[in-house]
Parts: structure tokens; sequence; C-alpha cells
């Protein structure tokens, strides 16, 4: 029986981070979307991946969850890859450019893309809460009302050329600071 027919509504995040070298780290920042706020682990929140590349120094995280928790658990692991995450010392072949350098959310079932987009606004505006030094860059359904894809966005912040990103002017957010770097927060279709 499909999770559909179940009344399941379920959304997963890609989590990009700019570490793949410390894999104490790379687990502590997927432990932390596993955990509620007292602490017990989340019985709906699943870690299904863990993808590292040693030699870009990068991980991609998938996150998955009713797309009603999702928000808060990437929050979480948002949040401790900011603490354990320093910029200014990572080394990688690929330009990872902020300490979480992806927030995709993608619908799995029941959701509609736009429900996404509002989950990754809504974290977008919760990290700046929690963290107020970042800074969010949006694209696909998360960018109203452009809707520019990761491409457009990449290419007009000069993703994989420019080494200087503190004169950008972030969607949301203060300039990007190099400890934490900047964060595309978006929903990708």
């Amino acid at each position: 029986m499909s999770s559909s027919r179940l009344g399941l509504r379920l959304a997963a995040c890609l989590l990009n981070i700019s570490e793949a070298r410390r894999k104490n780290i790379v687990e502590n920042i997927a432990k932390a979307a596993l955990l509620e706020k007292n602490g017990q682990k989340h019985p709906e929140v699943s870690v299904l991946n863990i993808f590292s590349d040693r030699d870009y120094n990068r991980s991609v995280i998938t996150i998955a969850a009713s797309v009603d928790d999702l928000g808060n658990s990437v929050l979480a692991a948002c949040l401790e890859a900011f603490q354990s995450i320093n910029m200014e010392l990572q080394e990688g072949v690929h330009p990872c450019l902020g300490a979480v350098d992806l927030i995709p959310i993608y619908p799995l079932s029941g959701v509609s893309v736009e429900e996404c987009g509002a989950v990754a606004r809504s974290l977008a505006e919760s990290l700046l809460l929690r963290a107020p030094s970042c800074s969010l860059f949006l694209f696909g359904e998360a960018d109203l009302p452009e809707k520019r894809t990761l491409v457009q966005r990449r290419k007009q912040l000069g993703w994989f050329t420019r080494r200087d990103f503190s004169a950008l002017e972030p969607d949301l957010g203060a300039a990007p600071a190099r400890r934490c770097g900047l964060t595309d927060s978006k929903l990708r279709r």
C-alpha cells in the first residue's frame, strides 16, 4: 500500500554540508535532525542516507519526515552545522561556500511542490532567528515571485568563480560572513 493511500504527507531534504573528512561532525549533524527539543528521538523523522565525498569535503544528509516535522529537523541539523563547521578552515575541490551549502526540499508523498516551497521559506526565516549572521539565497518555489532555478541563482552569484561574497545582497539575512559562508535555501523541482 502506498504512503499516500495511508494518508502520510512526506517530504525530504537533501541537506548539503561542507564537511566530509571529520565523520563525527557529519554524524552529529545527522543526529541533530533526529532529536526532538526534549532530546528524545523523533519517531517520525529518519535519516535515510549520508553520502560523503572526502575530496570535495562535502556531505549530503537525506532527511525524511512528515511535511509538518521536516522544517524543525532540518533547522536543528543546520544549527549544529553552523556550530561545527568553520568555512575559514574548510578545504575541498568543490566550491563549498557555506557551512550549510544547500537545503533542497522535495515532496515525497501527498505533498505539493508549493507546500515544500513554504517549508523552505519558513525554514529560512527560522534560521535567521536562530543564526542571525547567516545569509540565505532562495530558488525554486521558495524564491517568490521569481522562482529562479538553482542554475540561474548560481550564475547570478558567480558560484563557481567568485571567492569574495561580502558584496552580495542575500535574499534573507546579513551579507555572507566568512565563518558560516552563504546558504541556498529552496525547493528544487
